[in-house]
């Protein structure tokens, strides 16, 4: 005698229920991956010109990220500015940077920065005076845009705490006439 397999028979709905579990799962990976390795943020100003301009969206990469200089990075929102700001590192914690407004010039550890990033050399200054030894932990962070940036040169940003640093900036993406790797 033959054994004769009998099918289970179908329940109604089964497959949308599929689809469901199915997109439920997705949105969960994605949820993960952008909570724990990427993030989205937006440009707000015009400090980081020429850039990232006002309105950019961009990807950034968080999970285990350390600090170096030349980096793009977001700094978290709850430090004393308030918002998450978009600036370059310039010094890590024991380098001593130096600015020459008068030349416009950026110096590290006596190192003349070659900054082709920047849309003008470095005029405006504020309260920090120079050479500034950069504390243990903390990063001396400028926007591309040095004359209209409020960054570590003024006491009111000042150094950021590298637990403030939210990532890397990776990619912009929106608007797509400025898609492409931040440099």
């Amino acid at each position: 005698m033959e054994k004769q397999q009998q099918s289970a028979p179908a329940v109604r709905g089964q497959g949308i229920l599929e689809w469901y579990e199915a997109l439920i799962s997705a949105a969960l990976v994605l949820v993960l991956i952008f909570s724990f390795f990427f993030r989205i943020i937006q440009v707000d100003g015009r400090s980081m010109v020429p850039t990232l301009t006002h309105g950019d969206k961009l990807i950034v990469w968080a999970a285990g990220y350390t600090p170096q200089r030349g980096d793009v990075v977001i700094v978290d929102s709850y430090t004393v500015y308030g918002k998450p700001l978009v600036k370059r590192i310039i010094a890590k914690g024991g380098d001593t940077i130096s600015i020459d407004y008068d030349a416009g010039t950026v110096t590290v550890n006596g190192e003349l920065l070659q900054e082709d990033y920047i849309a003008a050399p470095t005029y405006l200054g504020y309260d920090v005076q120079f050479p500034f030894t950069v504390p243990e932990g903390t990063l001396f962070v400028m926007g591309d845009n040095r004359n209209e940036s409020l960054d570590s040169r003024s006491s009111y940003v000042g150094c950021i705490d590298e637990r403030d640093i939210l990532g890397k900036v990776l990619l912009c993406f929106m608007p797509f006439t400025d898609f492409g790797v931040v440099k």
